[in-house]
């Protein structure tokens, strides 16, 4: 590696995961992975702990999700760049993401060298979305979304009650006590205005954060 090289914090809960993607990087010839986090909470450690160029961010993490870490990570230090790579590629989650801080999105289904170039021009500063992600133009802002009231946990809780997991699981997943999920849950209910768990599924379908 030259000194030159785009120092990168790689962050995904699945180690398999993290040295596959790591080899890919170190591919490159300018890429370097200089930190791994396995959480949002370490993530978020980490950012404080040292400086990187870029970090790549998955949003389906154990605790706190990846778009609350961004989140914090960029409430913290708003310089910070940090380009999410996710499996979810639903335009509300990319709008999330970005809304939370991160300068990039793209999905996990993106080709090695869409990667490469997304690293490359997020660590420029250069805001980069996959293909097909989103259409600036088209697609209306998420301030116009019901969901746009929840906060970031709230968002995660109601994703994964709309995929149908129990409060418990979702406790369990989320490193919560069900008491707080099952509060977390009445709030976002309420905010939304929807009673039983079919009324939260049709609108989790409708903003397309489940599929059918």
């Amino acid at each position: 590696m030259t000194s030159q090289s785009i120092r990168v914090l790689l962050v995904d809960d699945h180690a398999v995961v993290r040295a596959g993607y790591g080899r890919l990087l170190k591919m490159a010839g300018d890429i370097e992975v200089v930190g791994e986090a396995d959480s949002g909470e370490r993530a978020y450690a980490l950012s404080r702990e040292q400086d990187f160029d870029v970090i790549v961010m998955d949003l389906s993490l154990p605790g706190m999700s990846g778009i609350e870490a961004t989140r914090r990570i960029c409430s913290r230090n708003p310089g910070t760049r940090i380009l999410v790579f996710s499996v979810h590629e639903e335009e509300i989650f990319v709008r999330r993401a970005l809304a939370a801080g991160a300068t990039g999105y793209i999905g996990k289904r993106a080709v090695a060298d869409v990667l490469i170039d997304a690293v490359r021009q997020v660590a420029k500063g250069k805001r980069y979305i996959g293909a097909a992600l989103v259409d600036e133009e088209a697609a209306p802002a998420e301030i116009d979304s019901p969901l746009s009231c929840l906060s970031s946990r709230e968002f995660e809780i109601f994703r994964l009650l709309a995929s149908g997991a129990s409060v418990n699981a979702i406790a369990d997943e989320l490193f919560l006590s069900p008491k707080t999920v099952a509060n977390h849950a009445s709030r976002l209910r309420a905010k939304l205005g929807v009673g039983g768990t079919a009324d939260l599924t049709r609108l989790a379908i409708r903003t397309g954060v489940v599929g059918l």
